[in-house]
């Protein structure tokens, strides 16, 4: 009955909230205000982003969590503790370590804009690279866990049979950590939906370029808080319906 009672507490800090949201929406006005220009571009922009974000980062962050599960890695645990650094770090100063280093006048973004013109931030690019950004550490971190609770021994009886590391790798080590991989890609997908802070400072809020639903959410808090609540209840929506369907396909297999 005692450790009940926090459990109920924990669960009202997390679900009120939401329900908070569902009831103060004022429905009435719920068509007008979810389908003006502005708040459709903002969530296709959104959705497009995130995806092209998890497809991203499956792609870097499967290779880097199976580097960090390989045994006798030099250095693992001071790779893995800058990889999680995302995900404490303030977002705002992602947007700002992002400029540092890919702005006109960055490391990298310096060169790059005197060779080509062409500079990252406030383009839907930098949108990616800020998500990307703080959604690679759920991957990595997800798929490493995988990597290391699976069965090594398939591993192995592949490699006496002849097959090459590619081979291994492909035909046996992604078959097992499967859903690992479609859980860390539902979070990171997830976290990128969300993105607000390192987003805002390294792309800025351009309409339609770079105005992605949690900015338009936070800029219409200020003028229309009507408009702000619906578009919060919109973007429940969509994460939570995302969220069980690859659940229920993918993550429930585990």
């Amino acid at each position: 009955m005692l450790i009940g009672i926090p459990a109920v507490i924990a669960l009202a800090v997390l679900i009120l909230p939401l329900i908070g949201l569902v009831v103060r929406a004022p429905w009435p006005r719920a068509w007008e205000l979810l389908t003006a220009p502005d708040a459709l571009r903002a969530l296709r922009l959104s959705l497009i982003t995130a995806t092209v974000t998890t497809v991203i980062v499956v792609g870097l962050g499967v290779p880097a969590a199976w580097l960090l599960a390989r045994p006798g890695l030099r250095g693992a645990g001071l790779l893995r503790a800058l990889i999680t650094v995302p995900l404490v770090l303030p977002p705002v100063v992602g947007g700002v370590a992002l400029f540092s280093v890919l702005g006109r006048s960055g490391l990298l973004g310096r060169p790059l804009y005197q060779l080509t013109g062409f500079a990252l931030p406030f383009t839907p690019y930098a949108v990616v690279l800020a998500q990307v950004f703080v959604a690679l550490p759920y991957l990595i971190l997800s798929v490493e866990g995988a990597l290391r609770a699976a069965d090594r021994r398939y591993e192995e009886a592949a490699a006496t049979l002849g097959a090459t590391p590619l081979i291994v790798f492909r035909r046996v080590t992604l078959p097992l950590i499967g859903p690992g991989v479609a859980a860390g890609a539902v979070l990171s997908w997830a976290r990128a939906l969300g993105e607000f802070g390192a987003t805002i400072t390294f792309a800025g809020n351009l309409p339609g370029v770079t105005q992605t639903m949690p900015i338009a959410v936070y800029l219409a808090l200020s003028t229309d808080p009507d408009a702000a609540v619906l578009l919060s209840v919109l973007l429940l929506v969509v994460s939570v319906i995302v969220l069980v369907v690859l659940r229920g396909r993918w993550v429930g297999r585990t």
